[in-house]
């Protein structure tokens, strides 16, 4: 599976100038229903499954998968993880080979852009469970 994973990303060159930023109608059209692979400098960063009424699972490739939700403020798309409580922030927009997004709780980030679209299940490992 890891292969399966590397060599699409390694053949995306890097997105071209976005367009203006999302709306949150725009965004949830355009996820809803999809898991997106997300990639920064060349390299995977992470994948994130878009499900029914705004609720999200992420995972940093590492078979650790966070639920959580988004929701629209000041024209931002703000994720809360069921770890993370704190919002993540970001703008959205769409480049013409996919998602851009720009971290916005640290505009000196580098920005993230859409590796590709899946239509298959994410890799997430069960919880941990103790003695």
């Amino acid at each position: 599976m890891f292969l399966r994973l590397v060599i699409p990303l390694c053949l995306i060159a890097l997105p071209a100038l976005a367009e203006s930023p999302m709306s949150a109608a725009a965004f949830d059209a355009y996820t809803k229903g999809k898991t997106l692979y997300y990639g920064a400098d060349g390299e995977a960063y992470g994948v994130e499954r878009y499900l029914d009424n705004q609720r999200v699972v992420w995972s940093f490739l590492d078979g650790k998968c966070q639920d959580g939700v988004w929701y629209e403020d000041a024209g931002q798309i703000c994720f809360v993880y069921d770890n993370q409580p704190n919002p993540q922030c970001w703008t959205f927009s769409q480049g013409p080979n996919g998602l851009i997004a720009q971290f916005e709780n640290d505009p000196e980030a580098t920005e993230l852009y859409e590796a590709r679209d899946i239509d298959e299940d994410m890799f997430c490992l069960g919880p941990d469970i103790g003695v």
